[in-house]
């Protein structure tokens, strides 16, 4: 009776999310990428899983000012980067770790072995349970004092996932890594990481500050952005690969311009120096 409450209690808590078609089902997709198939034309994007909302916005403007279609597919940047590797068809690849695309250009799969552009800097967050009366501060003394109340404690998983190495790294400096470690639970993204604590199977856990600065979580939970220092810089670099066709190199140069990097401000993306 008691494991039903506790299911019951947790599949409540994801239908009042409301969301679930609209975004959180793509996001349990396991490792990597699901390319999703579109018209043959489509630029084909694969992104880093903190760009879920920014990206899609970007990608919205710029099909309705032109009227060309954008295929996105969303997941951890180092599964994507083994992918590209192995021969997933794609245009452009947006990392949120630059060494996975200058690895690849050394690899020879970017277009010209080009090195790509650095487009922004990405930021952590203490993010907060819906219900949880955990306070989230800049040093996590809210976490430490009300640590009884996390029975889980999610981050993407730091094996592939940038912002899962930088929450570890965020951890570590705060001294409370050796803590939180029996109670992980790992998103193979930085999505799903999110989505733990937004249903509520994560009481706490450290995300994107660009997932939870994001409209469509406004008002489930609570959260902080955390220090850039506590962790080593999240430099995003996005690069042109092989195949890259005409309508991606375009769409390529709208992303450095000012209409695309002010989206990605709103988000909390730092602009690159």
């Amino acid at each position: 009776m008691q494991n039903m409450h506790r299911f019951m209690q947790s599949r409540r808590r994801w239908l009042r999310w409301g969301v679930l078609s609209a975004w959180t089902l793509p996001w349990l997709v396991p490792p990597a990428v699901v390319a999703q198939p579109g018209p043959a034309s489509a630029v084909k994007i694969l992104a880093a899983s903190d760009l879920k909302f920014a990206l899609t916005r970007i990608a919205g403007q710029y099909q309705k000012e032109t009227g060309q279609t954008i295929d996105v597919s969303y997941g951890s940047s180092g599964n994507m980067a083994r992918q590209i590797q192995q021969g997933l068809p794609a245009d452009i690849f947006m990392s949120a770790d630059e060494d996975l695309v200058l690895q690849l250009a050394r690899a020879g799969v970017t277009r010209a072995s080009d090195t790509g552009v650095l487009y922004a800097l990405g930021r952590l967050a203490l993010y907060i349970a819906p219900g949880a009366s955990i306070e989230p501060d800049v040093q996590l003394v809210g976490l430490r004092r009300d640590w009884d109340q996390v029975h889980k404690f999610s981050i993407a998983n730091p094996d592939h996932a940038p912002y899962g190495r930088a929450a570890r790294e965020a951890l570590q400096t705060l001294n409370l890594w050796s803590l939180v470690q029996p109670r992980l639970v790992l998103g193979d993204n930085i999505a799903q990481a999110t989505q733990f604590v937004g249903t509520g199977a994560a009481q706490a856990g450290i995300t994107a500050l660009s997932l939870v600065m994001a409209p469509e979580l406004k008002g489930q939970g609570h959260y902080v952005a955390l220090p850039a220092h506590l962790h080593k810089p999240l430099r995003q670099r996005m690069v042109l690969l092989q195949s890259a066709r005409t309508p991606a190199i375009a769409f390529y140069a709208y992303l450095q311009q000012p209409v695309a990097r002010a989206v990605l401000a709103e988000y909390g993306f730092v602009p690159p120096p």
